[in-house]
């Protein structure tokens, strides 16, 4: 299992790697076989081609991401931040938790929003 220091660093890494709209690095944190539930409820987004494809979006769109919290860890495999999301023209506040394998990558993002967390 991966330490807490290193879920909370993986954590800025994205952060920081999206703010800079280095999708490279953003999508390198991620297991080949992983998943993403942006929002949860969604269908869900699995596999390489497919996160890549859904942050190169999100770069294209604009996004930044702000922390409105520090970084959370956990006593298991998981991970959470609380941040604000600003595209053009929208806000998103949002809790993604992200699960990690032994090898430190991430297998799993869960998105954590609904549509009162979102303001035009």
């Amino acid at each position: 299992m991966p330490s807490q220091d290193h879920m909370k660093q993986a954590l800025q890494t994205y952060v920081d790697a999206l703010n800079a709209a280095d999708a490279v690095t953003v999508t390198g944190l991620y297991a080949d076989d992983a998943v993403i539930e942006d929002p949860v409820g969604h269908p869900p987004i699995s596999g390489r081609a497919a996160i890549e494809e859904f942050y190169a979006n999100a770069i294209a769109g604009g996004a930044k991401l702000t922390l409105d919290a520090p970084i959370r860890g956990s006593h298991g495999d998981r991970a959470a931040m609380a941040f604000t999301v600003d595209v053009p023209g929208l806000r998103v506040h949002a809790i993604d938790v992200m699960t990690f394998n032994a090898e430190g990558k991430i297998v799993r993002m869960e998105a954590h929003w609904g549509p009162d967390d979102v303001e035009t």
